[in-house]
């Protein structure tokens, strides 16, 4: 570990969360000459009580917080910006043409000396994380499980050797500017998401695409030669290309993964494994161990006779649209909407006009469009009659579409939240909504009993 580039530096903390609680400690114990300042648009008193304990024991770091925390940029040297902070703020776009601006993702990867395993995608990158990391551990292999799922990777840098891997689920708000690539890399997928963050949906690609675009010939790129976008990016690459979607490899054994985009995330992990000299018989073990993830088609339990899952994570038309398939003809009941980011809802409504689907339970503000995209495309494929067997139901809170999922699903059929849309506005974030979903799940259930009791 090299950190002669910050001696005596003036470094300031871009955001005060997760991340940049991590990236404070790290600096105050590792460049003990250089000035550390943090900002956050946070006033004080709502940072966390472990930022709170840093601050007050040392008294010498500038805090910037509150409406006009971004004016300290230009007092800095250095700044280290957590993936959440917007990019287009034009002082931050001032400080990114100055050079200044640098993360967490970039920091870990210039100066770890382990094997560096990336991976990202629109959708899958969570998955496919964990099963790659599972696959590695099984093996024996010294492995941690960092970036946007695990923890902030600053945390391993000290303990890091040239026996260490990292699996980095990398997401594009931490790839942007990235000037560094893996030895390993997993490109799964681009679909149009985040277009509130990004300039276009072209800029999000380009960020996606600094994963595979720094890589040599002595490295890796896993990736889906069927994706347009991430085919594109793979002939930018330098390293050996595997095209997993046209790899030659299937699960032989029982698995709690479900569909088939899943199967091709454990694929993706076999294919990591066997690179790295990981048998056969340790792979397909560790897949077959593996459990799904909360969130990500998670049972969430059979209520009245009803088996329902929860796929809060789904937060583009894509991913609902690989739920829909993936549970197959007993989906009865699909639960959708949420925050507009401006993405379409095309491949949505065709994938409900084409499915079992007999009830849909609408959340704002995507849920009226949804709505108009199934009646648009009705009539394009002239699927009018579908119309008359299809129930919609705007709904203001899951305490609401919990009551109607329930009453509106036969016992036996299955009901999915699977939103195709962001959680924001009613949710605090999608876990929330997830858990949201099977707590109101229970209290229906429990109340449609007594009811029917009475």
């Amino acid at each position: 570990m090299d950190l002669k580039r910050y001696e005596n530096k003036k470094i300031l903390i871009l955001g005060l969360g997760r991340e940049g609680l991590v990236s404070l400690r790290f600096f105050l114990e590792n460049c003990p000459q250089a000035r550390i300042g943090v900002a956050d648009i946070a006033e004080i008193s709502q940072f966390s009580p472990e930022i709170k304990d840093l601050l007050a024991k040392n008294t010498d770091v500038e805090v910037f917080s509150g409406k006009d925390y971004i004016l300290g940029l230009t007092n800095y040297d250095i700044v280290i910006k957590t993936p959440g902070i917007p990019i287009h703020i034009p002082e931050i776009e001032q400080a990114f043409s100055e050079g200044k601006i640098t993360s967490q993702t970039e920091i870990f990867m210039e100066q770890c000396s382990g094997t560096m395993i990336g991976v990202t995608g629109t959708k899958g990158k969570s998955t496919t994380s964990s099963i790659i990391y599972e696959i590695l551990k099984a093996a024996g292999k010294k492995v941690s499980l960092v970036g946007n799922i695990g923890t902030p990777m600053l945390s391993f840098l000290k303990d890091a050797t040239a026996e260490s891997f990292f699996v980095c689920e990398l997401s594009a708000h931490q790839l942007y500017g990235l000037k560094k690539s893996p030895h390993i890399s997993v490109l799964l997928n681009i679909y149009q998401e985040h277009l509130d963050y990004y300039k276009d949906y072209n800029e999000y690609i380009r960020s996606k695409a600094n994963i595979a675009i720094n890589q040599s010939k002595d490295d890796y790129l896993i990736y889906n030669s069927s994706n347009m976008e991430v085919d594109a990016i793979a002939k930018e690459s330098a390293a050996k290309k595997i095209a997993f979607n046209e790899y030659d490899w299937k699960f032989g054994g029982k698995t709690a993964l479900i569909g088939g985009f899943n199967l091709e995330n454990a694929k993706v992990g076999a294919i990591v494994g066997r690179i790295l000299g990981i048998g056969d018989e340790v792979i397909d073990r560790a897949i077959a161990d593996f459990k799904p993830l909360d969130n990500r088609l998670e049972f969430a339990g059979n209520f009245n006779g009803v088996d329902c899952y929860n796929d809060s994570l789904s937060t583009i038309q894509e991913s609902a649209v690989a739920a829909i398939a993936g549970l197959g003809e007993k989906v009865q009941t699909l639960v959708a909407g949420g925050f507009d980011r401006h993405q379409p809802f095309d491949k949505l409504a065709t994938a409900i006009l084409e499915s079992n689907i007999k009830t849909l339970l609408l959340f704002p503000t995507t849920g009226e469009r949804i709505w108009e995209q199934i009646e648009k495309q009705a009539s394009i494929l002239k699927k009018g009659d579908r119309l008359a067997g299809l129930n919609h139901y705007f709904v203001a809170t899951m305490e609401e579409a919990a009551r109607l999922a329930l009453a509106n699903t036969d016992p036996g059929r299955i009901c999915v939240l699977s939103a195709a849309s962001a959680s924001f506005g009613n949710f605090r974030d999608y876990a929330d909504r997830g858990n949201c979903y099977k707590k109101c799940l229970a209290e229906a259930a429990a109340a449609m009993k007594f009811e029917n009791n009475a």
